[in-house]
């Protein structure tokens, strides 16, 4: 139960935080940059993509084509001297403005990750430090596995992934030290 209490604990915390750092502190915007013109992309999306939502990297390369080394030179010129983008494609559109069904599995999605990192920083033996220590870890190494790669391999902005890491590491620091106090304060009353 104490573990559960935590998870909920530092969920409610991240999620606040996650408010803070997007709404006032603009961790979610760094990177991110506005077109040129929009209306001339937004025109195109439907004649160029389709009707299937999904991720496109542009240009784009078809992987039952690797041993074709005519297309994989053809591709390999094109990508040199064309634009890359990396777009996220809803056919139909989406109100980004209407946020209640992000806010809520924002918040499912923090409390899952605290009840998580809970669990671990419950186990027995770790000090207040430790699972503070255990928390920032846990939020290098999630930044470490997910957003380094997608700099590597999809060409996310610098900027844009550092930022992530600033966010996630203070989120989870400030998360963590609200988890350890609890966790450490059931382990007192157990004691007594």
């Amino acid at each position: 139960m104490r573990v559960l209490v935590a998870g909920l604990i530092g969920g409610i915390v991240m999620f606040i935080w996650g408010v803070a750092a997007h709404m006032a502190l603009g961790f979610g915007n760094v990177g991110i940059h506005q077109p040129v013109d929009e209306n001339v992309v937004l025109a195109t999306l439907h004649e160029g993509l389709g009707e299937q939502a999904g991720v496109y990297m542009l240009p784009s390369f078809d992987p039952k084509q690797k041993n074709d080394p005519y297309k994989v030179r053809a591709y390999s010129q094109k990508a040199i001297h064309a634009p890359y983008a990396w777009v996220v494609y809803l056919p139909q559109g989406d109100d980004m403005m209407q946020m209640g069904p992000q806010i809520g599995r924002q918040w499912a999605s923090d409390t899952l990750s605290a009840l998580a990192l809970a669990f671990v920083m419950g186990l027995a033996g770790l000090g207040f430090r430790r699972r503070i220590a255990v928390a920032a870890a846990a939020a290098v190494f999630a930044w470490l596995s997910t957003m380094v790669p997608y700099w590597n391999w999809y060409r996310f902005p610098l900027d844009f992934t550092w930022a992530a890491l600033v966010e996630q590491l203070i989120g989870w620091l400030i998360a963590g030290a609200a988890m350890a106090w609890w966790l450490g304060r059931s382990e007192r009353k157990l004691a007594s």
